[in-house]
């Protein structure tokens, strides 16, 4: 079965060691937009005090981030996991990212997949 694997990476720096370390292991195909997160977009708002409060936790350097989209048979994603993992760090530490996979039903324009 194909999932899809979404990288949020706040640790952009590390984009292009990861994208190459992606293509070494057999990973192909992602593709990578800019995005910025709900507490920087809401960060600035005055009456929000909650996000003004989750601003604090994050580095101010950082305003953007960037999402990282593949998909793969599920039997690479423990590959992804693992290069993730080797170039940005553990996930689990603050200002570094989050990655999650999901099923995906239905493909087309795959390489082989349907």
């Amino acid at each position: 079965m194909m999932h899809l694997v979404v990288i949020i990476l706040n640790k952009f720096e590390c984009l292009e060691e990861l994208l190459v370390r992606f293509a070494e292991g057999g990973i192909s195909g992602a593709t990578v937009i800019e995005s910025t997160g709900m507490a920087r977009v809401l960060g600035g708002k005055d009456d929000l005090r909650i996000f003004g409060s989750l601003r604090m936790m994050f580095s101010p350097v950082r305003e953007e981030n960037r999402t990282i989209f593949t998909v793969l048979p599920e039997e690479k994603i423990p590959a992804v996991k693992q290069i993730v993992t080797d170039v940005v760090g553990d996930l689990s530490k603050p200002d570094t990212g989050i990655m999650f996979a999901v099923p995906v039903s239905f493909t087309a324009g795959i390489g082989g997949a349907e």
